[in-house]
């Protein structure tokens, strides 16, 4: 009997532990998710008797990506939600082109964040991507906005130029770029050249270069099936796609008993984390080097690429792979497992490779070993034979 209750109790705190540890996981994931956005909007006392489409209006927030959670606080879930957007804009249609020739080029003005146009990095690690944009009419603007998909550094530097008056003028010279955002002195043209300078591999989802002289009327909002006595917080304008699994959405694009709650003060999220894909503590776009942890962000040649993805000798290998950054040996091979290639490992860790001198000297030892043996097991021999000569004459 009582090892049957024994059993039943392992059972029962098993059982616990493990719904405790699901729960953490879960709360986990939620954080994780949560983290990407930078603000939020507060929704809560809803006066609902049954479940009911809400909509929440984001017309004067400032949203560079149109990934947005709806999070349930009461349940502690996410919900689907409907983003609608409405745009009446008499914005000039623009085409686009780069030197050198990207085919997907036109991913940088499809007004879609999930998609993006790749610059990849040359093998001296310095590129330079040149975006020329034209209008049939000028376009008046004073600032270019730039987003860039997940997990990407800024260029280093930006330079953008102008026809004015039928001369190429710099509007900015090349200048370092510390933010996605570049403001400069008011300029009416219809060709545009922007060029970046990079040392890590580039992906722009959108290039936006605001019409000053353009009319927009644009109405967003998000729209969600609330619940009577419910709390919800909807995140939005994050710094990298995110991936929120929820559960079956009703129709959400009908308009009958929908209720449009008044404009809701947006807040920051205090849980907001950059991105810091290597969690080095620098983020994403400010780290010059993404992928390999280098919180120092030494830069011993100044290039703008971090040391620990810089690759010193061409040889493919990046120096913090790489089993001897300063020559060039693709294979890797180091025969003696120590680390460091054999192409510039000038003392090996093998005793007999230290020192050239041991093996010849293990081996005349081993003479010596063998000769004393030979001359013992002779005098061996010689004393039976005189003893048992002794005996014959006894």
């Amino acid at each position: 009997m009582r090892s049957k209750f024994f059993i039943l109790f392992i059972l029962i705190v098993f059982c616990y532990f493990k719904s405790v540890s699901g729960q953490n996981l879960q709360q986990d994931k939620i954080l994780s998710i949560i983290s990407a956005f930078r603000s939020y909007k507060e929704i809560k006392n809803i006066q609902l008797k049954v479940p009911t489409v809400v909509e929440v209006p984001f017309d004067n927030e400032f949203i560079e990506r149109f990934d947005f959670a709806v999070f349930d606080e009461t349940t502690n879930s996410f919900e689907p939600y409907y983003f609608k957007q409405e745009t009446f804009v008499n914005e000039i249609p623009i085409s686009i082109n780069t030197i050198p020739f990207n085919e997907e080029a036109n991913k940088m003005i499809d007004k879609d964040t999930t998609t993006y146009t790749e610059f990849l990095l040359p093998d001296n690690y310095q590129g330079q991507a040149q975006i020329n944009l034209e209008s049939e009419t000028p376009i008046t603007s004073s600032e270019l906005n730039l987003v860039l998909d997940q997990n990407v550094a800024l260029p280093t530097s930006i330079e953008i130029r102008a026809f004015v008056n039928g001369q190429d003028k710099i509007i900015v010279a090349k200048q370092t770029m510390a933010q996605t955002t570049i403001y400069f002195p008011q300029t009416k043209s219809d060709k545009w050249q922007i060029t970046f300078f990079y040392n890590q591999p580039l992906r722009i989802s959108e290039i936006r270069l605001n019409q000053d002289n353009a009319t927009k009327i644009t109405s967003n909002a998000i729209r969600f099936l609330a619940q009577p006595k419910h709390s919800y917080r909807i995140y939005f304008n994050p710094d990298r796609s995110v991936n929120v699994l929820v559960g079956e959405a009703s129709n959400l694009e009908l308009t009958e008993g929908l209720i449009i709650l008044p404009n809701i003060k947006s807040l920051n999220n205090s849980s907001y984390r950059p991105s810091d894909m290597d969690n080095d503590g620098i983020i994403d776009v400010h780290d010059n080097c993404i992928s390999v942890y280098n919180s120092d962000q030494k830069d011993i040649d100044n290039n703008g690429l971090g040391d620990a993805c810089d690759d010193w000798d061409k040889d493919g290998v990046i120096n913090s792979q790489d089993n001897c950054p300063n020559n060039p040996n693709q294979d890797q091979i180091d025969t003696d497992d120590d680390g460091v290639g054999d192409i510039c490992d000038k003392e090996e860790n093998r005793i007999t490779e230290r020192y050239s001198w041991l093996p010849w000297f293990g081996i005349g030892f081993a003479v010596v070993v063998l000769v004393v043996l030979f001359i013992f097991t002779l005098k061996t021999k010689d004393i039976k034979e005189k003893n048992n000569i002794d005996q014959e004459n006894n």
